[in-house]
């Protein structure tokens, strides 16, 4: 299979390399360069995988990731010169898989594209001939949708959402450690901020409330997160 990796940088002289060394690893790329039609071009190319630059012209990446992510869950990877936790903690919030910051090494590049497109496409994800369904106390996961169900509401979930969710109410009522929990998410943690896990942990602790969920997941200190199943007494 030759995935289409969608390249969105306003440096043309970076976006050439880049998009020269994805060729070298097989994936077909395509470079962006009107930056008023990201959404549109993403529409009509539908590719498996996103390198999306923050610093853009008129709007920026978190704007664009946003509006992607309105229409799809394909993996988004940012890309910026901004190394600051903010910075990396708005690009998750708006809905990109991973961060990088430049100047990076190419290899880091594609081993980042290559751990994504694993998780979405490739070895890790599970061939079934019919849709898994995970149930805990009243709460319904439908990790290929992927969905969040609890009486009468559904909230849509990330990929890194469900992952996160399914791991969790797989081991409940037991805590799952950080590193455990890293490892589901990225096979190639050793690239990967801690506080990105975090993030990734907020935005589900929304996606609970949004159904109607308070205090789904607690923080065990030193330790890492449990799914907190005390809503079945209401």
């Amino acid at each position: 299979m030759e995935y289409k990796i969608m390249l969105v940088e306003d440096d043309a002289s970076i976006a050439k390399l880049i998009s020269s060394h994805i060729e070298k690893y097989g994936y077909k790329p395509t470079i962006v360069s009107d930056f008023d039609r990201i959404l549109d071009v993403f529409i009509e190319e539908k590719p498996h995988l996103v390198l999306l630059d923050i610093n853009l012209p008129k709007y920026d990446g978190f704007y664009w990731c946003r509006k992607i992510r309105q229409v799809s869950n394909v993996p988004i990877i940012m890309i910026s010169a901004r190394d600051s936790e903010m910075d990396q903690v708005m690009g998750i919030e708006s809905g990109a898989d991973d961060y990088i910051t430049k100047p990076f090494y190419y290899d880091v590049v594609i081993a980042k594209i290559k751990s994504q497109l694993r998780r979405c496409y490739g070895a890790y994800v599970p061939g079934v001939s019919e849709e898994r369904k995970i149930e805990l106390e009243g709460l319904t996961l439908y990790p290929e949708r992927p969905e969040l169900h609890f009486n009468n509401n559904f909230t849509v979930l990330t990929k890194k959402e469900a992952v996160l969710a399914e791991t969790l109410m797989r081991m409940s009522p037991r805590a799952v450690s950080r590193d455990v929990l890293m490892e589901k998410l990225w096979d190639d943690q050793v690239f990967i901020e801690e506080n990105t896990l975090n993030v990734n942990v907020a935005r589900l602790r929304k996606k609970f409330q949004e159904i109607g969920v308070d205090d789904a997941l607690e923080t065990v200190r030193g330790y890492g997160y449990r799914l907190n199943v005390t809503w079945r007494k209401y």
